[in-house]
Order: structure tokens, then sequence, then C-alpha cells
């Protein structure tokens, strides 16, 4: 074989070699590597080269918040009531050395420790109080996991109850008394909406007769005020009248005085007064002597002219 030949194929290999020797690590990713068995080094993001034939990457370790979802397991309350319960864990590596070495196969090793933890929590409750808890029972199993798991790397980020399936019978029993609950609601909805509605009729009720009774107060104050203003302009006018008397008299013995008037013509005047007095019910008039003796005379008159 000529020289050139062996010399071709020997810078070949050499660059073979060299390229099998260079690493590049992606973003979120670590690589384990392991020198003649023996951990070595984590390689982190970027450019990494390793010996020939001595050095080997173990593991690739994704780095990236993952989620694991299990199977429902089967779980008994402490009413011994038996149901299946479906979780779902979010968890992280963190020392991607610990998660290597730490356990042999780190999902199957979470599922389980899931499912005895969760089988621990429930058996300390009822099932109402397991229907009701979600949170709470979140909260623990994320506490117990993620203490369990530190030695392997890992770190369980939350804990989530994706459903809860109880036995047929019961969840029938369920559908019965939310059924009878919503009843009893709509029950109540319905008592309370006659009650409002019974309410707002007699608030108008009262509305209405308070707004007659102040129309029958008003028409009442009316009432009285027209017949106080009738009996005063009444009054009035009588005032008035006795007013127009009392002046008319009074203007009359002014003009009599006035005229001088004498005995004889006042005689005259008191019998015409008399004659008007005559003209009533009285049966008996008692004339006085001084106006008798004007009759006397008024006759004397009277056959003297005849005469």
């Amino acid at each position: 074989m000529p020289v050139e030949v062996i010399i071709i194929l020997f810078v070949i290999l050499v660059l073979a070699v060299i390229a099998s020797c260079i690493r590049i690590v992606p973003q979120a990713y670590a690589y384990v590597v392991e020198r003649l068995g023996g951990y070595q080094a984590t390689w982190d993001v970027g450019l990494h080269f390793k010996l020939p034939l001595i050095d080997k990457v173990a593991k690739r370790v994704l780095l990236k918040e993952q989620v694991a979802d299990f199977p429902p397991q089967p779980v008994i309350t402490k009413d011994n009531v038996t149901m299946k319960i479906d979780t779902v864990v979010f968890f992280q590596i963190t020392d991607p050395k610990l998660y290597t070495y730490g356990v042999e196969n780190p999902l199957i090793a979470i599922e389980n420790l899931t499912a005895t933890t969760l089988r621990n929590i429930i058996g300390d409750l009822e099932l109402d109080e397991t229907l009701t808890s979600r949170e709470i029972i979140n909260a623990k199993m994320r506490q117990i996991l993620d203490d369990a798991t530190d030695p392997w790397g890992i770190k369980v980020n939350r804990v989530e109850l994706k459903n809860i399936i109880p036995p047929a019978a019961i969840q029938e029993a369920m559908e019965k008394q939310m059924k009878a609950e919503r009843e009893r609601r709509e029950a109540i909805l319905i008592a309370e909406g006659q009650k409002k509605s019974a309410i707002l009729v007699a608030e108008g009720n009262k509305e209405s007769a308070i707004l007659v009774a102040e129309g029958e107060k008003e028409a009442a104050i009316l009432r009285a005020e027209a017949k106080k203003e009738a009996m005063i302009k009444e009054a009035e006018g009588e005032a008035e009248a006795i007013m127009r008397v009392q002046k008319a008299r009074a203007e009359g013995i002014r003009y009599l005085k006035d005229a001088a008037p004498t005995t004889e013509v006042l005689q005259l005047r008191s019998m015409e007064a008399f004659e008007k007095a005559a003209d009533g019910q009285a049966t008996k008039i008692i004339i006085p002597s001084e106006i008798q003796g004007i009759a006397g005379l008024t006759k004397s008159l009277s056959e003297v002219l005849k005469d």
C-alpha cells in the first residue's frame, strides 16, 4: 500500500476521533460524563471536549419542568369508601448527578411514591372531606414528595388531583343529593320571590292608602277654608249692611238736625213711628201723653180743614 494512502487514512481516523470527542450541549440540557466508569463531570450548555476511549456521556438530562400524569390509583377513605384518584405531578430536575445515580428509574419511583403518599393521606379523611379538601391534599402531597425526591435531584413543584372517581352507588347518591339541594334552593328562591312580591304589594297598598288619606285631608282643609272664607264674607256683608243702615240713620238724624224741626214736626214723626209699630202683632200700645196731645191737635186741624 502506498505511503500516501496510509497517511490519508491516518488523517481521516484522527479527524474522526477528534470529532467524536467534541460535544455541544443544547439549552435546557445537562450531560453527565463518566471517566473509566466513574463520575467525572456535569456539562452545562456550550462546547465541551472529552478524552477518546476514556470519557463517555453517561446520561443526557432534561432540565425543563416535566409533567407526569399517572393512571388512577385505588384508595380507601377513613369511612371505608373505595375510590380512584388520578394525579398529575409537575417536577423539575435540579441536580443531574443525583438524578443519574440516585434511583434506578426516577419516573417509576415518583409514581409509586405518589400512590403510597396518596393512600396515606386519603386514609385519614372521610369521603366528604376528600371531595372538598383538594387544595389541602395537593399541598400535603407536594410537601411529602418534594422532601422524598431531594436525594434524587428532583424538585416537585406542584401536585394536582386530576380526577376523583367515587363508586357508582356513591355517585348516584350524590346526584340525588345534589338534585334535592337544587330543588330546595329553587323552592327557597320561589318563596323569597313571593315574599318580596307580597311586600311590594303591601307597600304599594300602604302608599296608595297614604295618598288617599292625604288627598282627603287636603280636601277637608280646602272645604274648611272655603267655609271659613264664606262665613267671613257673610259676616263682612252683614257688618257692611249694618254700617250702611247706621250710616243712613246717622245721615237722617244729621239732616233732621240741620233742618231745625219744630216741636210739632217732631211729634208728627213720632206718630208715624207709632203708626208703623201698630202694623205689627202687638195688641196694646202705650202712647205718651205728649203724643196724645198731638193726636188731639191733629184731629182739631182735620175738622177745621173739613169746615
